[in-house]
């Protein structure tokens, strides 16, 4: 049959004083066989090979946390578009404890542009950072202008103003606690206002291009557990939370920055806890109020759960890859 076809197509050129050609389809189906005698096997194009799955990163999605306390709220915010997502209330506050000390250390740095603080001084920002140390964040928030003065017709301080105006943040207010309101442990932001914060350190914005690299990597070094040996009266070991929530898979990527805040209030009865934690494709806040008899242990956990439900892809999930069929001509 095909050197009958064969046979047409080369009468067609003649007439037409063409050449013969056999169209490449055509010639892949005869395998180069004109006796005839067919048996050739139809060659087959194989499918292409299917691209690599994204890395997992955090990414929106729904949170469910057993959660026995006063106040549970976070916000994620995605660096590459710069939405935010989170629980409902992410808009409410509490106090900052801790958390705010990566923004005063790098406020002060900022204000000095490429100048260099003096030894004293650096060696306080870096222990405000590692080990949360309230001396040395005092010290840095003295040279970066701040006081514990309460400001009239619930002014926030200048260190804090200008974090509402470099970073955007929009729910952040000065302390409401009579006597405590000018401190700025106290101070209340949103979990959205922190995520901001976050973000705005990563991206150079907070501490400026001389000392943004510097704060980052004191963030990745912040060290010492929830364990009462690594807790001191003023410093504390304060890595845990949503660092312990992140696969290897992501923290193999790339550094990861974190700075706690927890505190066991008096006036409340609780425990007053803090995760922040940011790197290049994300930042993340988690804030929490709970009875102060549920330990700190318990904060870090919720912590840790609530980063550990928004990975994406999930470990262990199957991968769904399309697969095309092999096409035969």
């Amino acid at each position: 049959m095909r050197s009958r076809v064969t046979m047409v197509l080369a009468i067609a050129a003649v007439l037409l004083g063409g050449v013969l050609l056999v169209p490449a389809a055509y010639a892949r189906l005869s395998d180069g066989d004109s006796s005839g005698g067919g048996g050739g096997a139809a060659s087959t194009v194989a499918a292409p090979a299917p691209a690599p799955p994204p890395p997992p990163t955090l990414a929106a999605g729904p949170v469910s946390v057993s959660f026995n306390g006063d106040f549970f709220s976070w916000a994620l915010l995605d660096r590459g578009t710069g939405k935010i997502t989170g629980s409902p209330n992410m808009t409410a506050t509490s106090s900052t404890e801790s958390m705010i000390k990566v923004w005063i250390v790098s406020d002060y740095l900022r204000q000095l542009g490429d100048k260099e603080p003096t030894a004293a001084l650096k060696e306080a920002a870096r222990a405000a950072i590692i080990d949360s140390n309230d001396p040395a964040a005092n010290k840095v928030y003295a040279a970066a202008g701040g006081s514990y003065r309460v400001l009239p017709n619930g002014q926030i301080g200048p260190v804090m103003q200008r974090a509402i105006k470099i970073c955007g943040l929009t729910d952040t207010k000065r302390g409401n606690v009579p006597k405590y309101e000018g401190w700025w442990s106290f101070t209340r932001m949103s979990p959205r206002d922190a995520v901001r914060i976050g973000d705005c350190i990563a991206d150079g914005r907070a501490a400026g291009p001389k000392w943004t690299k510097w704060v980052l990597e004191q963030m990745a070094k912040v060290r010492g557990t929830t364990a009462a040996k690594d807790q001191r009266r003023d410093s504390g070991g304060g890595r845990w939370g949503i660092i312990d929530g992140l696969p290897k898979s992501i923290t193999a990527q790339g550094p990861v920055g974190i700075k706690n805040g927890w505190t066991p209030i008096n006036y409340d009865g609780n425990w007053h806890v803090n995760c922040l934690a940011v790197n290049d494709k994300w930042s993340l806040a988690v804030m929490l109020r709970y009875p102060q008899r549920s330990g700190l242990d318990y904060g870090a956990k919720v912590c840790a759960s609530v980063a550990t439900q928004l990975v994406t892809p999930q470990p262990g999930a199957a991968l769904k890859v399309p697969q095309q069929p092999v096409g035969k001509l």
